[in-house]
């Protein structure tokens, strides 16, 4: 049987989960669902960015194929 009391680590400080009033545990809960939402959202962004530099790439590919064009006015 483990007896071992669970804590939680706030600001290097440990606390017995069972000493906190509710509105704490809740707000610990809180503050685990958002930290897994900027994990989710922060592996999103960083897939966003390789597939954005992966179509750049093809982009300057096909760019590189094609002859300029004059773009000055002629007048």
């Amino acid at each position: 049987m483990n007896t071992a009391v669970q804590t939680v680590t706030i600001d290097g400080k440990p606390y017995p989960l069972d000493s906190l009033s509710e509105t704490a545990r809740n707000q610990i809960t809180n503050l685990r669902a958002t930290e897994q939402e900027i994990a989710r959202t922060q592996a999103m962004l960083s897939m966003l960015q390789t597939a954005r530099q992966a179509y750049a790439q093809v982009l300057k590919e096909e760019m590189e194929k094609l002859e300029p064009t004059d773009t000055t006015t002629k007048h």
